[in-house]
């Protein structure tokens, strides 16, 4: 029984978000927020880019399947917290925080 839920946490901590969490201020963002609660979190991002990307997703109707295209609207803001602290990428999909990834330090 131990030896599976070793397994079953090692597995989740592989395919986990590179971090779920991030502290801006005294504030915690997390994956899930939307991008107004981040702006009022951690404020304006240094750079931010928007796009639309298509993505391929099966559809399963009546005994049938197809699959289709759906836009989902991607945004990457990246902020800069200072010489201590390393620069931050942050992806939202459809309005909704999904990934934080360090950057490393700024220079």
């Amino acid at each position: 029984m131990k030896k599976r839920i070793y397994l079953l946490s090692l597995c989740l901590c592989l395919y986990a978000p590179s971090t779920w969490a991030l502290r801006c201020g005294s504030s915690l963002v997390n994956a899930g927020d939307y991008k107004v609660e981040v702006l009022q979190k951690c404020g304006e991002p240094v750079f931010a880019d928007s796009r639309i990307e298509l993505r391929y997703t099966k559809v399963f109707g009546t005994g049938m399947e197809f699959g289709q295209y759906v836009p989902v609207m991607i945004d990457e803001w990246v902020y800069d917290f200072g010489r201590n602290r390393f620069v931050q990428l942050f992806r939202f999909e459809n309005g909704r925080l999904v990934d934080i990834q360090s950057l490393g330090y700024s220079r």
